[in-house]
């Protein structure tokens, strides 16, 4: 039985740091964005989170690149 994967959308999560413990330890916060269109390239999801947090006062850690997919048999 084949089954076939259908793109349905991407997800840019970002992880990025919004200060410090009394420790010193860093404290991180993560925002996920849902609903992009699965053709959208790394270098313009990097480059929008990248765009997006030079506007913000918190530096960005990183970005990741969700794929989501409907499954389904042939």
């Amino acid at each position: 039985m084949p089954i076939i994967s259908s793109g349905i959308e991407t997800e840019m999560v970002v992880r990025y740091q919004t200060g410090t413990t009394a420790a010193g330890s860093p404290v991180f916060r993560q925002k996920a964005f849902s609903g992009l269109k699965m053709d959208v390239s790394d270098e313009d999801l990097y480059e929008a989170a990248t765009t997006l947090f030079a506007l913000l006062e918190y530096p960005l850690v990183f970005v990741t690149r969700n794929n989501r997919f409907d499954l389904i048999e042939e």
